[in-house]
């Protein structure tokens, strides 16, 4: 499926806890555009393997690992020797530690936005299955790096509206249909190289995987095409076992195919 590295073939993946809400889009260079040949949902564990050995960068929406101060936390707590609390204050940013990867302290000061803790919220339901799917890759002989340098790349589509100038909140679920049929229309008129066919519009209009999905497979495009922030070098070893998430450092102006 690749293209070689001028015209890269690229996916994103919305990952979900479970198949029946995880969405898979796949992008491809079309001359002086770039399409959306495949958006699906209802992704199993095998498609996304299988996509992800084809394409050049392939877009994960979801934690790739887990901040060390709780993996630390949490073999302490096993042996019990987690140390007694300390003031409200020491508690207090304790607890903000364990929450948070290095890679989202580095997203909020880009953004102000910060991601989801993969250590306290539902998310890490599904950081296991991305973790599962990293193991996947690596017993297929793929080189796997969760410092963002790798075939698969963490990505955060909140973030990446927000720094395209396109509403970032409020497009999520049945109550966000009215948001994404506005955001939708917008994302074209920002990327006017972006071409959907019908029925993937439908889907991304209909839903937020499908339309989340489109935004990953955009953000591994601008890994693909080294525009894209990179982990800074003080943080690369803790970022190889936390990941990283790999921000758009373009407009989407800058994704347009060059002639």
């Amino acid at each position: 499926m690749s293209a070689g590295p001028t015209r890269p073939v690229v996916a994103g993946v919305d990952l979900a806890t479970e198949p029946v809400r995880t969405a898979l889009a796949v992008l491809v260079e079309r001359g002086r555009t770039v399409v959306v040949e495949e958006l699906l949902l209802g992704v199993g564990d095998m498609a996304i393997l299988d996509v992800a050995r084809r394409v050049d960068r392939l877009g994960l929406d979801s934690p790739i690992g887990w901040p060390e101060e709780f993996l630390a936390f949490v073999t302490a707590h096993a042996t019990g020797a987690v140390a007694a609390p300390g003031t409200e204050a020491e508690s207090r940013a304790l607890r903000r530690r364990l929450a948070l990867r290095e890679t989202d302290r580095d997203v909020h000061a880009r953004t102000g936005l910060t991601p989801l803790s993969v250590s306290t919220d539902r998310i890490g339901l599904t950081a296991v299955r991305a973790a599962g799917l990293l193991a996947g890759l690596a017993a297929a002989g793929e080189s796997v790096d969760r410092g963002g340098e790798g075939r698969v790349v963490e990505v955060y589509p909140a973030a990446c509206l927000k720094l395209w100038g396109l509403p970032h909140r409020g497009y999520k679920g049945s109550a966000g249909s009215l948001v994404r049929a506005d955001l939708l229309p917008a994302l074209l008129a920002a990327a006017p190289w972006l071409r959907l066919p019908p029925a993937a519009a439908a889907l991304a209009r209909a839903d937020d995987n499908a339309f989340d999905a489109i935004l990953a497979a955009l953000a591994a495009r601008a890994v693909a095409l080294g525009r894209a922030h990179a982990c800074p070098p003080e943080h690369r070893a803790r970022a190889g076992r936390e990941g990283w998430v790999r921000l758009p450092s373009t407009p989407l102006s800058g994704l347009a195919p060059t002639p």
